[in-house]
């Protein structure tokens, strides 16, 4: 394995934000499966903390967005299908990663119930209470749940290809 240097790695903010990202994301997933599991007198505060956190997530991946334009990924040698999997993986992580909190925070605001950011601050509604498109909002956050589940899947098992199989610097490059 070749000694990595700074220039193959992620910048700083973009290594922060990935991994921010993802601890939120491994806390939010099992809070948003404990609602279902959860006594009455707690729910709420499940769904509270599922969302506020969810919310977070949301606001760090459009200031993740805006890093990637600030700060491109470095340069991986690869073939191009691979370099192609790669990228559509990554992309489509992007997509679900926002498409997630955004139903999620629409779905609870369909169903009448505002966010309250970590019980402290009052967060606009795009939309009222509306019984009609509620379940849609919360079909379309449960399915990308499942679809982002299985690229997170896809994702792990690539960086332990590269990491344990072909032993290169992939996994160095965002830590």
């Amino acid at each position: 394995m070749a000694a990595i240097g700074t220039q193959n790695r992620y910048a700083a903010p973009s290594r922060l934000l990935h991994w921010a990202i993802a601890l939120l994301v491994l806390l939010t997933w099992p809070l948003g499966l404990m609602i279902g599991f959860a006594k009455k007198d707690v729910v709420l505060d499940f769904y509270l903390l599922h969302e506020s956190i969810g919310f977070l997530v949301l606001w760090l991946m459009l200031i993740r967005v805006g890093n990637r334009w600030l700060n491109r990924p470095p340069r991986h040698e690869a073939p191009p299908l691979e370099r192609y999997a790669a990228e559509a993986v990554h992309g489509l992580l992007y997509l679900f990663l926002i498409l997630m909190p955004v139903s999620g925070f629409l779905a609870t605001n369909a169903h009448g119930f505002p966010l309250k950011w970590f019980g402290v601050v009052d967060v606009w509604s795009p939309i009222g209470k509306s019984p009609d498109i509620a379940p849609v909002f919360s079909a379309v956050h449960e399915w990308s749940a499942w679809i982002l589940l299985g690229l997170f899947a896809i994702h792990i098992g690539a960086v332990l290809m590269h990491h344990i199989i072909r032993k290169d610097d992939t996994l160095y490059r965002i830590i």
